[in-house]
């Protein structure tokens, strides 16, 4: 059994990070089949259980959610991986499960944009400053050319990198002038007017995964194309796309599966935004963990 620790899951890298969604998809994997994630409540968060099965490895994920842990200098949510051999479930591998996440979201999202994302350099507004902001920022910059990031946050003073105050006039501009925008923030409620977004804009909302809670505005959904990593989730799990049908601004029949813009069974049109609204599902960290374990044992070997 070996242990990988941050370091070992984060030298995999992106590119290939996005190469294992991809390959996974197009190999076969059904997202509708995967478990559906599990959470249990604890006086001080929440733990929450990820369990999915490939044709090689079987796996669970146990992440904790603590919301007073930022006053405490620690993570909100933080991880271990679990991975075990299909046939024997002997465990193989204990993996990082937090820099697993932080590796494996922006790579599901990057994995599900690439078909829009112009060949040249792009403008990128990142709402949040946290690890999973700063992993998008990183994934999308590992497969296009950047000309400009930009970080909103609702208090610069307290961002660990330069950052513009969400709302400030220099943050709208930010988001007018955005090909990509990433929100990667705890909000509850929708983050900016989406009235300021170009058509041709991709958002990218990784947020939540509360049927309440959501970082969009259903104005913004109600004129996109929307891609969610699969139906039934995002229908139980996605408050950006559950308020946006209960506010009649989208319908689940328009909903768009990561799995066929992957394998190119469906285009997202060009002429409107494009949204990607993730919830993280079981079989990413799965397929990334294995990647990892794999790229680990090449290492070893040479």
């Amino acid at each position: 059994m070996r242990f990988l620790d941050a370091d070992a899951v984060a030298a995999l890298g992106p590119v290939a990070a996005v190469r294992a969604i991809t390959d996974a998809l197009r190999g076969g994997l059904d997202p509708a089949t995967d478990p559906p994630r599990t959470t249990v409540g604890l006086s001080q968060g929440q733990f929450l259980l990820m369990p999915s099965e490939t044709a090689a490895a079987a796996g669970v994920k146990v992440a904790t959610v603590a919301p007073g842990n930022p006053a405490r200098g620690l993570p909100r949510i933080q991880a271990t991986y679990l991975l075990f051999d299909r046939e024997s479930l002997a465990l193989h591998a204990v993996l990082d499960g937090t820099a697993l996440t932080t590796l494996r979201t922006p790579a599901v999202s990057v994995a599900a944009v690439l078909p829009r994302l112009p060949d040249r350099p792009l403008h990128v507004a990142a709402i949040g400053a946290g690890p999973q902001a700063v992993g998008h920022v990183a994934t999308l910059a590992a497969v296009r050319p950047l000309a400009g990031v930009t970080h909103l946050v609702r208090d610069p003073e307290r961002a660990p990198l330069d950052a513009l105050r969400l709302g400030s006039a220099a943050a709208e501009e930010a988001l007018r002038h955005a090909d990509v925008v990433v929100c990667a923030t705890s909000a509850r409620t929708p983050l900016f007017d989406s009235a300021l977004l170009r058509d041709d804009v991709v958002v990218v909302a990784v947020g939540s995964h509360e049927p309440d809670a959501r970082e969009l505005d259903a104005a913004l959904l109600g004129r996109a194309g929307v891609v969610v990593e699969d139906v039934a989730t995002a229908l139980r799990e996605g408050g950006d796309v559950v308020l946006a049908i209960a506010e009649g601004a989208l319908s689940a029949a328009d909903l768009v599966p990561l799995r066929d813009v992957v394998t190119g069974e469906a285009t997202v049109p060009g002429d409107r935004p494009l949204v990607f609204k993730s919830v993280g599902m079981s079989w990413q960290d799965l397929v990334v963990a294995e990647a990892v374990l794999s790229a680990s044992a090449g290492d070893a070997a040479s």
